[in-house]
């Protein structure tokens, strides 16, 4: 949904919580930014978005690329209304696979990861 993502997405993840495990890995438009460095207003993050985070958090999953980009500013979605730019594609992985990774990055408006 493009109102309520965070909200769904949320309970997308609650409903299977049960399911995720340490070679999990979502990658999804998640149609919301996960943190102020993913918009370029640098927007407070709203508090269905602090809870979506908070339930990653309890699942043990993480954004795999804010996870090594901490202070990057990478963009994969402009929106002409606003005249904003946006990160709302996510690769979210658990935390136990995070050694797994070797490289992610954003390339052509789409996330784009490589695991060796």
């Amino acid at each position: 949904p493009n109102t309520g993502a965070p909200k769904f997405i949320k309970q997308l993840l609650l409903d299977l919580r049960n399911l995720i495990n340490n070679i999990t890995i979502i990658v999804k438009d998640f149609n919301a930014p996960l943190t102020a460095l993913d918009r370029s207003s640098r927007q407070k993050v709203n508090k269905e978005t602090m809870d979506l985070n908070y339930t990653q958090e309890q699942i043990d999953l993480k954004d795999i690329y804010r996870t090594f980009y901490l202070t990057t500013t990478e963009y994969t979605f402009y929106s002409s209304v606003h005249g904003t730019f946006s990160m709302i594609d996510h690769i979210i992985g658990h935390k136990t696979s995070l050694n797994k990774f070797k490289k992610i990055e954003i390339i052509s408006s789409t996330l784009s990861d490589q695991v060796e």
